[in-house]
Order: C-alpha cells, then structure tokens, then sequence
C-alpha cells in the first residue's frame, strides 16, 4: 500500500475547510470541495475502496455543479436559497439509496476484491444523494450527512485511514452544527413555516 499519509494531510484540511465554510455559505466551499476530492480519488483507489473512489470523481463534478447553484441558481438566477423536501421526497430518496447500495453491493462483492461492499455501496449511494441536496440548499442534507459520516467512520479505521477516520468524526459534530445554523437562517427566510416544522 502506498503511503498517502502526507497527500491525505492536505485532503483532509481542504475537506474540513469545505464544510465549514459550507455551514457559512461561502461559495468558497466548492473549490475546496473540488481539490480535496480530487486527491481522494487516488486514495480510496489504492486502498480498493472502489465505489469511494468513483464517489470522489463525482464530488468533482458535483463541486462544480454547486459552484453553479449557489452563484447562479434559483428563478432569480442570484443563487439558490435554503429549502426543504417533503416527507414523501425522503421516503422515495431513502427507498433508492437502499435498493441501489444492495445492487452495487452484490456486484462488488462477486466481482471484485472490494472491502466492506455494502457499506462502501451505502456511504457511496447516500453520499450521491446528499451532496446534491447540499448543491440544491435542502436544510435535511445535513441529517443525512449524522448518518453517513457515522457509518464512514467505521469504514475508514477498519481501512487504516485514520486521519480521515477522525475526520468524518468532526464531520460528524460539524453536521449538527450547521443543520442548526441553516434552519435558523430557513425559518428567517420562512417565518410562517416555523410553526409546523418540529426539527
């Protein structure tokens, strides 16, 4: 195994950068979203955490897509603002996630010398699901974002990456921390939805 303890030094501090800036709303947050993915796409390759790996091409993408959102969507074409989805909407996006982590899961598992291929096959297809919700502003993302970083946590000490290990770790309290900053700014912005939002 190639030792990538330095060059996930730097994934590491530009992912944490990421989300915190995140929390803030900077669209700063998408270029260090951009690097430290691109870096991690060669990590979780040699360490054969291959849906990791893809994920990570998509995070590029999708680092680009959100740049887009922020700075050029919504009917205004002024950036997106803080939103959320319906109870239906996470049943149906909950519904998806399971069914394709199985699929992929299976493949990887006859296929492949794939590790943990259910997990992997879940954090991948959640995290697919979740990053999109924080391109497009849904308040929920951060919701699914405790469960994910949760079950990543595992996943990358029994890995030894324990540098990213102890980052999804803090990725975990950050989560809490910015659900609760992006609802307070949501019910700002919607005065009239506090009364019927619980959470």
């Amino acid at each position: 195994m190639f030792d990538w303890i330095n060059l996930e030094t730097v994934a590491v501090a530009l992912a944490v950068a990421y989300l915190v800036l995140a929390m803030k709303e900077s669209i700063l947050c998408w270029y260090c979203a951009f690097f430290s993915t691109a870096i991690y796409v060669w990590i979780f390759g040699d360490v054969s955490l291959y849906m990791e790996s893809a994920l990570n091409i998509y995070y590029m993408a999708m680092a680009v897509y959100g740049y887009y959102q922020w700075q050029r969507g919504g009917i205004t074409q002024e950036g997106v603002a803080i939103c959320r989805w319906s109870a239906i909407q996470h049943a149906q996006i909950v519904s998806l996630i399971v069914l394709a982590s199985f699929v992929s899961g299976y493949f990887l598992s006859v296929s492949t010398d794939a590790k943990l291929p259910y997990l992997d096959s879940f954090t991948s297809w959640a995290s697919v699901v979740t990053t999109l919700m924080v391109a497009r502003k849904v308040l929920e993302n951060w919701i699914y974002w405790m469960v994910i970083n949760s079950v990543s946590i595992f996943l990358f000490i029994d890995r030894e990456l324990y540098q990213t290990a102890a980052m999804l770790t803090l990725y975990l309290a950050l989560s809490v921390i910015g659900y609760f900053a992006w609802r307070k700014t949501y019910l700002k912005q919607n005065p009239d939805s506090s009364a019927a939002s619980p959470v």
